[in-house]
């Protein structure tokens, strides 16, 4: 027993000191994370813990999430050690350019992080998302004796976390749902960056999520490696999520900063360094040391992880021999792969002038994908009638009730990005989230995360303009369409009718690597007459020539998106009449433009036509860049009002009038 004892605080020190090394190296990083909370990580990762080293993505792993990524070196310490694909030399070149170990964790970056994490309390409700998907196939794919989905999402979290709005959003929702499968380590060690959690956190937070439907234990000595296991093994049984409040000390071991402010985010200094290295028994050099005996230890997670890894893969042999047909849909859905001619049940619309709202005609195409799509998943936040965005061929996702593929997220919009986010990172399912174009402010973080991180995220923004009308200026959407266009690796699509969304849909399925914004209007558009416009396929490339109107080589190019491109239609008409040659294009995402070749570009803005006109009921900022300096931008650099969608339109110079005398204008200039 005390040989088993020595070895565990072995591998604890093996933790502290790989974890403090590496951020002194770098002279940069937060020590005080690992260092108290290696006991817990280790209890987690030693004996709890079921993955396998030589295959992160194995399906039915335990997810792991350091929902305080600032401690990012715990969480490079422990792949390491347990045999991940991330070499030592990598961990001496943390916060390092070019290195596989940044200075907070990211998906897609280093073997085993299963999550981008640092922004405190996405981590956390990232895993929300995920217990959301591995209950959701579980309930699609188990059968009577086959349990191919049952694994758990641990998670370390922190004050900082659970101080933040987000975490209380997905916490709540969590506990609603009863969300078993999550298991969350509360790092309590009382410590913020301006001192002690005391000056502002000062509320019972057992109690606290307790109240939300938690299952709360509390672990009174965070060294006490067998009462953190005996905490998990009693959440293990509790059909409620739970949450372990662990008692630590940050940056445990340093001799003057052990317990304060000074632990949290600043290398040690190599003196206070060798200090707790004397105070817990480890050697001051070299640098980076692992005991052989450490190494053997969590070496065995490689071992364990192929053995469960193979046990699993024999299930999935004999659950396909009995269950052929879920057996194929499973493994398609694993490989991320859609199924063969599923574009086919995209609706095609008919030229109607009344048309329809682009959120209407985007619930029909959702519902026709929905039936050939059972990987879709999502919902909105308590907007569903108005979002359009409800599956009528499945039920809610509910506590008593796993097979829905319909989530109430409640007004909770930044939580639902974050889940939704963890719905993408587990896999197995196509994961959208749904609100008003104004509160994309509200999800802003977990919009720039999973673009970030790459993640197939769908966002379907509705209300997309000024539009709305009687609602007033704090529901019209102004600078949206802007912020969300400045976000790297996002696709931004605003269609102008409703063949467009069918396009604009597609684009977003296809995109598993890459998320996608649906910028779509409250108010009707006509839908256009493809026989004599330019097909909705154009979509797919950013921007493309609806027609050339009049005789010769167009005078005038008119641009636009959205509910403004039946405008630039309308005034395109009259300027014809009026002897001139124009060009129509729709422009619905900058972004799929400007990664066409400069032929493509070119061809749909010829350089020979400088006289442009861009209209969008948006900022202005950036279409300067298609319409040049001999060119206008007809934007709204204003805030909206409160009156019918047509008369602010008119009011705002959203109108053929307008329009007209604009390009009029610039046509007699030249």
């Amino acid at each position: 027993m005390q040989e088993e004892k020595t070895l565990q605080n072995l591998c604890i020190n093996t933790i502290r000191f790989l974890s403090a090394d590496g951020v002194q190296q770098a002279n940069s990083g937060h020590p005080g994370l690992p260092m108290g909370t290696a006991p817990m990580a280790y209890a987690i990762w030693a004996h709890h813990l079921r993955h396998n080293p030589a295959n992160p993505q194995w399906a039915n792993r335990d997810r792991f999430i350091l929902s305080g990524g600032h401690g990012s070196m715990l969480l490079y310490s422990l792949l390491h050690l347990t045999g991940y694909d991330l070499p030592l030399e990598e961990l001496k070149r943390f916060r390092q350019w070019g290195s596989l170990t940044p200075g907070h964790p990211e998906y897609g970056v280093t073997p085993g992080v299963e999550t981008t994490t640092g922004p405190l309390g996405q981590g956390f409700a990232n895993g929300v998302g995920m217990a959301i998907a591995e209950a959701q196939l579980a309930q699609t794919f188990n059968r009577p004796g086959h349990s191919l989905f049952d694994h758990f999402i641990y998670a370390i979290v922190t004050d900082g976390d659970l101080m933040e709005g987000v975490a209380a959003e997905a916490a709540s929702l969590a506990g609603h749902l009863q969300l078993g499968k999550l298991i969350y380590l509360y790092d309590d060690n009382r410590i913020s960056i301006e001192g002690s959690t005391d000056i502002a956190f000062t509320e019972d937070r057992g109690k606290r999520f307790e109240a939300y439907g938690w299952h709360v234990q509390r672990v009174e000595d965070g060294l006490d490696v067998e009462a953190i296991d005996r905490a998990i093994e009693a959440a293990k049984q509790d059909p409620r999520p739970s949450l372990i409040m662990v008692r630590n000390i940050i940056g445990y071991g340093l001799p003057t900063r052990a317990g304060t402010p000074k632990a949290h985010g600043e290398p040690p200094g190599p003196v206070e360094l060798d200090g707790a290295k004397e105070n817990l028994g480890w050697p001051k050099e070299p640098r980076f040391t692992i005991p052989e005996a450490a190494l053997a230890l969590f070496r065995q997670a490689q071992i364990r992880g192929a053995r469960l890894e193979a046990e699993w893969q024999q299930k999935l042999v004999a659950y396909e021999a009995e269950y052929p047909e879920p057996a194929a849909e499973l493994k398609r859905r694993l490989a991320g792969a859609l199924p063969a001619g599923w574009e086919a049940a995209l609706p095609t619309f008919p030229a109607d002038a009344k048309g329809m709202a682009t959120r209407a005609s985007s619930g029909k195409v959702l519902n026709a994908l929905a039936g050939v799509l059972p990987e879709l998943m999502g919902g909105s936040a308590d907007l569903a009638p108005s979002t359009n965005t409800w599956m009528n061929t499945s039920g809610a996702f509910a506590a008593d009730d796993h097979s829905g593929r319909n989530i109430h997220f409640g007004v909770r919009e930044h939580g639902m990005g974050s889940v939704v986010n963890g719905m993408a990172y587990h896999g197995g399912v196509i994961p959208f989230g749904a609100t008003f174009m104004v509160f994309s402010d509200y999800m802003r973080p977990p919009v720039r995360l999973a673009a970030l991180s790459h993640l197939g995220s769908i966002w379907v923004f509705t209300h997309d303009s000024v539009g709305v009308g009687e609602d007033g200026p704090t529901h019209q959407p102004v600078e949206h369409l802007a912020a969300l266009r400045v976000i790297p690796n996002l696709i931004t699509l605003r269609p102008a009718d409703a063949n467009e969304v069918a396009e604009a849909w597609k684009i977003a399925i296809e995109n598993r690597h890459r998320p996608t914004a649906l910028v779509l209007t409250r108010q009707n558009l006509p839908t256009l007459d493809r026989t004599i416009y330019g097909p909705a396929e154009g979509v797919r490339r950013g921007a493309y020539v609806l027609a050339d109107l009049g005789e010769g080589k167009p005078q005038l190019i008119l641009m636009a998106s959205g509910s403004e491109v039946s405008l630039i239609l309308e005034t395109g008409k009259r300027l014809v009449e009026q002897g001139f040659s124009v060009r129509l294009v729709s422009f619905p995402s900058w972004e799929l433009f400007a990664e066409q070749d400069a032929t493509y570009r070119d061809a749909i803005l010829p350089p020979g036509i400088p006289l442009r006109v861009s209209v969008e009921a948006g900022v202005s900022q950036g279409w300067h860049r298609w319409v040049g300096s001999a060119g206008r931008v007809i934007g709204l650099d204003r805030y909206g009002a409160s009156a019918p969608a047509n008369l602010v339109f008119e009011n705002l110079g959203f109108s053929v009038a307008h329009v007209e005398a604009v390009a009029r204008e610039l046509l007699q200039q030249k």
